[in-house]
This record gives C-alpha cells, sequence and structure tokens, in this order.
C-alpha cells in the first residue's frame, strides 16, 4: 500500500488531540477582492477566472498534513474510488473540523454516490465556516432539488447568484422557480 493510500488510515488512529490541526488560512481579503470583480465581470469566460481563483483558495488547507488528506480524497473521487475518497474526507473532517472544504468535498462525494441525505448535514457545516463558498451553495441547492426541495433549492441558488451571477447552475433558477409554482 502507498504512503498516500495508508494516510487516511493513519490519521484515524492517532489519538484525538495529538495533534492539532491548525486554523484554515484566512483569505477573506482576497476573496472580497474576487467576489467584488465577479460582480463586475463582463463575460463568463473571465467569470469561471475568478471562479477558479476563489475554488484555489478555499482547497488551500490548514497545513501539509491536511492538505495530503483534501488531495487524497479528490483523487480518489476523480478515479472512481468513491468509498476511497469518504475515508479520505473523514479523516480530514476528524482531523480539522473547522476547514469548510473537507465537509464541502465529502457531501460532494455523497452526492455523487444519490446519498443526498448524507450531503445535507455536510453542506450545511461548510456554509457555516464559509458562508460564501460558492461550491457548497450550488451543492446545497442541488441536493434540495434532488430531493424534490424545489422552494429551497431556489432560495439558496439566489444566495449564489447574488455571489456569482455567472454560475453555470443559473439556468436551474428557472426550472426550480416552476417547479414551487407546481407544488
Amino acid at each position: 500500500m502507498t504512503r498516500a493510500a495508508l494516510l487516511p488510515l493513519l490519521c484515524l488512529l492517532v489519538p484525538a488531540g495529538a495533534l492539532a490541526c491548525p486554523a484554515a488560512p484566512d483569505h477573506r481579503a482576497a476573496l472580497d477582492a474576487l467576489f467584488e470583480q465577479i460582480q463586475e465581470a463582463e463575460s463568463e469566460r473571465d467569470a469561471r477566472i475568478l471562479n477558479n481563483e476563489m475554488w484555489a483558495l478555499w482547497a488551500d488547507a490548514p497545513d501539509a498534513r491536511a492538505q495530503d488528506l483534501l488531495d487524497e480524497g479528490m483523487t480518489r473521487r476523480a478515479s472512481h474510488d468513491l468509498a476511497g475518497a469518504v475515508t479520505a474526507f473523514d479523516a480530514l473532517v476528524a482531523y480539522c473540523p473547522d476547514y469548510a472544504e473537507g465537509y464541502n468535498q465529502r457531501a460532494f462525494v455523497n452526492f455523487i454516490r444519490q446519498d443526498y441525505t448524507a450531503a445535507l448535514p455536510d453542506l450545511d457545516r461548510a456554509l457555516d465556516l464559509s458562508p460564501r463558498h460558492l461550491g457548497a451553495l450550488t451543492g446545497h441547492a442541488m441536493t434540495l432539488m434532488a430531493l424534490e426541495r424545489p422552494g429551497e433549492a431556489a432560495l439558496v441558488l439566489r444566495r449564489a447568484l447574488d455571489l456569482n451571477p455567472w454560475l453555470a447552475e443559473r439556468h436551474l433558477l428557472p426550472v426550480l422557480e416552476q417547479a414551487e409554482e407546481d407544488i
């Protein structure tokens, strides 16, 4: 087994409190500037570039150990090893309970697995920690949509679109609003 494959398991074996996760990097000022720029973006392409810069900040883990766990989970998810991805994200959340991206990524894996009820608490926690996290907001909206809760999904999606009017999911808002009216 490789070092990367063992990392999530080793993290689960370390006694709680033996190694404390430092605080996540404070990227508020950089995110403020990016949100301001994205509001003024002239095209979807320009907004996508800014959105990618935001993702780089959200994926900046508190330390090397947390970064390894995040990268491991994302690599496993990308290779369709969803169980391995959840194991890595479980270890990340256990190690860094105040780091939003661990919850967001675990929620994404559960969304892919169509375990929407497992995804919701992680999305809620990610948004508690990082209220402007666009991935968690759109993930929350998509999860609520999958759970056939269009009114709630529309509210969350509107919140995301207030932050970034160029989101690809913007095209879902009329569908959600129509579904809400049909109920």
